[in-house]
Order: C-alpha cells, then sequence, then structure tokens
C-alpha cells in the first residue's frame, strides 16, 4: 500500500510520530511518504497518488490543523482512507470522525497502524507492550530546519527521540490521563540510543527527550543518560520532570548534570496551593520553591511552564506568580508564552470530574475543540487576550526574555520592576517555546 504520513506541528521538532510509524510500515513492505507540514508543504500529486494517509496528532495544535488537512486531503482523493492516531486523536474521535477520518487510533499505535494498512483493525485503543523499532527518518527535513538551543554561547541543532510514553500520575488537567490512564510505556534503551546515533550522525549535538515524565522510570532514565554521555561526550539534552519528582529522585539530578543535561522543563502550572489541589499535581508551592534549590545547588537550569490563566486565577494571584518568578530568579528561563497560557478543558478531562468545574464549563465546543469557561472576572480573560497578543509582537520583534517580562509586570501591576534589564547568566532554552 502507498501510505502517506502526516505531521502538522510537533513544537518545531522532528516528529517522532512520523519516524517511528514509518519504520514499521516500512518493515512490513509498505511504501511510505512521510510529510512535516510544519516545515514543508503537502503536493496534491502525493495525496492522489497514496491509498492510505494517517495524520499523527500529538497536541491541541496539531489537532487544529489536522481538520484542515483532513478536509484538504478528502477533496484531492475521495478514494483515500484516512487513519488519525497519537495523543490527541481519541480524546477528539467525533470531531475527527465528522471531518472524515474513518480509523482512530490511540496509546501504543505503530502495531496498530501495520494492521489498520492491512486493512485488519478499524480503530481503537492499545496500552500492550511492544518491542519498538528504530524510528525511520528518511525523507523528513533536516534537523538544521528545526528548532535550536540558544542561550548557551552557540546554538545547536537539536535531535529528538521518546525514551517512554505515557506517564504513572493522574494530573486533572493532563491530556496524557485519559488516554494512558496512569499507564506509562518504555521505549527499549537500545532503539533509544540507536535513534540518537542516526540523529548525531545527521548533525545533532543536542538531545531532547520527549517523554511526558523522563523520570516515570528513573533507573531506565538515568542507563539512557549515562549511554548518551559515555558515546557522545559533547552532546548536551534536556528532559521534562515534573516537581514531585526532581524532589523524590534528588539524588539522581546529579548524574544528569555530570552527562550533559542543559535543563530540566517542569510542569509547574502554578503557585497558588488551591489551584494546584484542583489540577491533582502532586506538589505544593512550597515544594516548587524547594525543588529551585535542589536543582540550583546541583547546577541544573529549572525552565518551569505554567497554565497562568485558569478560572480562578484572580488579577492579584496573576501578579503573585510574576513576584515569584522574580524571587526566584527565573525570569530569564520562563518563556514569555507561559505567562499567556489558558486552561484547556478537552474532551474527556479528568478536571470534569469535579463538581465546580462542571458547574462552570460549558458543553464540549467542536469549533475549540474544549469545553469553554469564563472568569468571574472578565477583566482576566481580557488581560489574557491581550498578554497573548503583546507576547507574539514582542518575540516577532526579538525582544528578551526579560524585556517581555518587564512589559507584562506593567501590564498588571503599577510598581516599578526593581531587576536590571541583562541578566546574570545565560539561560539555554530551545528557541521554538510553545508547550501545547
Amino acid at each position: 500500500m502507498r501510505v502517506l504520513l502526516l505531521s502538522t506541528y510537533e513544537l518545531g521538532r522532528q516528529p517522532f510520530g512520523l519516524a517511528s510509524p514509518a519504520a514499521w510500515l516500512r518493515a512490513a513492505g509498505h511504501q511510505v511518504t512521510a510529510i512535516d507540514l510544519a516545515r514543508d508543504p503537502l503536493p496534491p500529486e502525493t495525496v492522489k497518488d497514496s491509498q492510505l494517509a494517517a495524520l499523527y496528532i500529538s497536541m491541541h495544535t496539531a489537532m487544529r490543523l489536522s481538520l484542515k488537512v483532513i478536509e484538504r486531503v478528502r477533496s484531492e482523493n475521495p478514494a483515500i482512507r484516512i487513519c488519525c492516531y497519537g495523543l490527541y486523536a481519541p480524546l477528539n474521535e467525533g470531531s475527527l470522525r465528522a471531518a472524515g477520518a474513518e480509523t482512530i487510533l490511540g496509546g501504543e499505535f505503530e502495531r496498530a497502524l501495520v494492521a489498520w494498512a492491512a486493512g485488519e483493525m478499524a480503530g481503537g485503543l492499545s496500552m500492550e507492550r511492544i518491542q519498538f523499532l528504530t524510528p525511520d527518518r528518511a525523507g523528513l527535513p533536516r534537523l538544521d530546519r528545526y528548532a535550536q538551543i540558544v542561550g548557551s554561547g552557540e546554538a545547536r541543532t537539536v535531535g529528538y527521540t521518546e525514551a517512554s510514553r505515557g506517564c504513572k500520575h493522574l494530573c486533572r488537567h493532563c491530556p496524557v490521563v485519559p488516554v494512558y490512564n496512569g499507564t506509562f510505556r518504555v521505549v527499549q534503551g537500545n532503539v533509544v540510543m540507536a535513534d540518537i546515533r542516526q540523529q548525531v550522525r545527521a548533525g545533532a549535538r543536542h538531545i531532547t527527550f520527549g517523554d511526558p515524565d523522563f523520570f516515570n522510570g528513573v533507573g531506565h532514565a538515568v542507563r539512557i543518560a549515562e549511554e548518551l554521555h559515555a558515546e557522545f561526550p559533547d552532546v548536551t539534552y534536556d528532559v521534562t520532570i515534573k516537581v514531585e519528582h526532581l524532589l523524590k529522585h534528588r539524588a539522581s539530578l546529579e548524574t544528569l548534570k555530570r552527562t550533559g543535561c542543559l535543563f530540566v522543563t517542569s510542569a509547574v502550572e502554578s503557585v497558588d496551593d488551591a489551584i494546584l489541589a484542583r489540577f491533582a499535581k502532586g506538589h505544593t508551592r512550597a515544594d516548587f520553591y524547594e525543588a529551585v534549590n535542589v536543582m540550583r545547588a546541583v547546577g541544573l537550569g529549572l525552565s518551569p511552564t505554567f497554565v497562568t490563566f485558569t478560572p480562578w486565577t484572580t488579577r492579584e494571584g496573576y501578579r503573585e506568580l510574576l513576584r515569584c518568578i522574580v524571587d526566584l530568579d527565573l525570569v530569564e528561563t520562563v518563556a514569555p508564552i507561559q505567562l499567556a497560557i489558558r486552561l484547556l478543558i478537552p474532551a474527556g478531562s479528568l478536571l470534569l470530574d469535579l463538581p465546580e468545574v462542571r458547574s462552570i464549563a460549558g458543553p464540549f465546543d467542536a469549533g475549540a475543540l474544549a469545553h469553554r469557561w469564563r472568569n468571574p472576572d472578565p477583566g482576566m480573560d481580557a488581560l489574557c487576550l491581550e498578554l497573548q497578543k503583546m507576547i507574539a509582537r514582542e518575540e516577532k520583534a526579538k525582544q528578551s526574555r526579560i524585556q517581555i517580562f518587564r512589559r507584562v509586570w506593567e501590564m498588571v501591576d503599577e510598581r516599578p520592576l526593581d531587576i536590571p534589564l541583562a541578566g546574570r547568566a545565560t539561560v539555554p532554552y530551545l528557541n521554538e517555546p510553545w508547550y501545547c
């Protein structure tokens, strides 16, 4: 079969979600064309020549874009069979089927995609343990066309891989939970290293591990970090780890530092303990402060992410978040867009288990692909929109993180911001910071 694999958006990274199934489908004898639409156009002749099209949908932005792609693919090739797979596919099954997708796959999708291509599967959610194949990145855009690590003295070409999927935890606002429900699956270490090797050969000097939480399987993670450093001592990397795990596994943080980890992304979400409890994050504001100190003692950078606007966010609460960022000296490590992220309540969200959320959330909006909500203070919804527009404008103008933070501060607090315009140190970060 002639199979067209498509990805619409993957945070400025070469999509693992195309490379991994491409290896499985090609091994099964299918002709595969993989196109990352975030970097390359979709040729009409390729669509017309394909028998099957599978769209990788890993996040909300990718979901919105995929609906338009499905419409175009169907119009250019009415006979084509369409499948959607990835984290956000089962969460939005109704919208995808209405758009024209016949098959929806979730969880561990590689084997299921092969079965679908052979006409043996109509869809479903699989949590089976699979023996992964080394991702096949042939035909994908060069790594130097994707996000880079900047701020560390030189720009570094970035590769991307995954050492695990899913998550052990049940944070209510997280889109991983409705699909994996506390389950996580490891990618075998030899496969991870083989994928890293091919990306280093292709020019990568830094690797982003895209696991929802690198320390879900801390022994597995540490072994991979050690192997990476032993084979490629000059290659750096970054990972994502929840605050709870940073504290629980603090003894392993020195290993990350020693093996070339530049920074750790952590979904802090809020500094309001009541909001953290609603999210079931497993940490408190005090834990966040402790994690910052633990990371600093080890010499690792912490890059926190936030859900800054929620139904419970007040103007004073927002000011308090900004003050905390300043007090903890994190202004340069927080991507500006993190100061204007609005809570998404997708279909199946565990937040809907809370009576207070059900009382404020509207019915599922197929256009927004989420349950709409409003802050009791309309000014907070207006502030969020104003901040998003300002941040987009200032980033386009290449303003620094400190300059943008100062603008944010001025929009919500009359008191002057007492921090210098130049940071104390250079902070490495990925230059495509969107996180949803």
